[in-house]
């Protein structure tokens, strides 16, 4: 299972992340418990998509299949190849 993180697109508030399945953002607030009212430091951010990153890769692969992942996952978005 292939998941890479290529960095936080600070407009968006997320990260984006590549799987085999496709390209999507991961919103910082799906990590809302690590700093309660603040955004997460990267490394903190990291850790908690490497801990997941199973979820997360599922979610991916659900969306692009056309269906809603369950939640909190249904927070997710996917990337187009130009993005």
């Amino acid at each position: 299972m292939k998941l890479d993180v290529q960095g936080r697109d600070v407009a968006q508030g997320a990260y984006r992340i590549e799987t085999d399945a496709g390209r999507a953002l991961v919103p910082e607030c799906l990590m809302e418990g690590l700093r309660p009212g603040e955004r997460p430091s990267h490394q903190e951010a990291y850790e908690w998509i490497a801990a997941h990153s199973r979820q997360i890769c599922r979610a991916i692969e659900t969306l692009t299949a056309g269906r809603p992942p369950r939640p909190p996952y249904d927070l997710i978005t996917l990337l187009h190849l130009a993005e």
